[in-house]
């Protein structure tokens, strides 16, 4: 299996805080720089939340202004990919960030379960962020907490609100919502095969399940996801010193397999997102 593998580095997040590990990185010059450690490690797409200085999650454009610039200058050609989530903000102030044009958004097409509430978005919203990303020329991720979730982007690619091929990510191992299942992940990728052949696809596995998916992902062809967002530990007794060497272990993971880590311009070309020069 020749096909370049992209890593995605999920650097920060809305809820693990140095109290948890360390090594999070919570303010903007951290987050450059555990970006680009994980960046030289073989990462291609940095996913990126902003935090206040309490650590509480954010949505203010002009902290995801400052991330880009520095990313841009410290990482050059990486992709950047800003979090739409929907712990950092209420309604359209979650897409306030799409008009600074970064490469790609998260974009989760439906509602699911989370741990301890209901993770909403309603049509209109997930319409209005859709026309936002049109507008400004980002491309989705489709977050797919639930086989609907790969439907419903399906649907929206055929009648042009998501245009282009497109990037389905897995989400499993969330409590109350898709747990990891083998037979869910294959029929995962049968589905996003057979409704949109042209699709690439990836995931991402939470907590202890995060090395479960990585594997899975590699193995069966897909990309992948790791990073402190969402799981914090190397293993049951060690925390992960840094988002690189998560990363690390996910390209050790290629190469047990045989996948080479995808370099940020075979991302870029993957993709079909403009090739920037470095």
């Amino acid at each position: 299996m020749s096909k370049p593998c992209i890593i995605c580095v999920a650097i920060t997040g809305s809820l693990p805080k140095k109290e948890n590990n360390p090594a999070v990185p919570i303010t903007i010059s951290e987050q450059v720089e555990s970006t680009q450690a994980a960046f030289e490690a073989g990462a291609s797409i940095v996913h990126a939340h902003v935090r206040n200085d309490d650590e509480t999650p954010s949505s203010d454009p002009e902290k995801f202004a400052r991330l880009k610039e520095g990313l841009e200058k410290h990482c050059p050609g990486m992709i950047i990919q800003f979090s739409t989530g929907g712990r950092s903000g209420a309604g359209r102030e979650r897409g306030g960030m799409i008009a600074l044009k970064p490469d790609m958004a998260s974009l989760s097409v439906g509602s699911n379960n989370f741990p301890t509430r209901v993770y909403e978005n309603p049509p209109d919203l997930v319409d209005w962020l859709a026309s936002e990303m049109r507008a400004h020329h980002v491309k989705p991720e489709i977050e797919a907490f639930d086989l609907s979730h790969i439907h419903q982007a399906a649907a929206m690619n055929r009648d042009g609100r998501i245009p282009g091929k497109l990037y389905v990510q897995f989400v499993m191992g969330v409590k109350n919502a898709m747990p990891v299942d083998r037979d869910v992940f294959d029929y995962y990728i049968k589905t996003v095969e057979r409704l949109t052949p042209d699709a690439e696809w990836c995931a991402a596995g939470i907590g202890q399940h995060q090395l479960t998916l990585n594997e899975w992902c590699i193995s069966a062809g897909g990309h992948t996801r790791t990073g402190l967002e969402d799981n914090i530990r190397l293993d049951r007794d060690t925390l992960a010193p840094s988002n690189a060497a998560l990363v690390k272990r996910a390209a050790d993971l290629c190469e047990t397999y045989e996948r080479p880590v995808a370099t940020w311009q075979q991302a870029r070309e993957i993709l079909g997102l403009p090739l920037k020069a470095a």
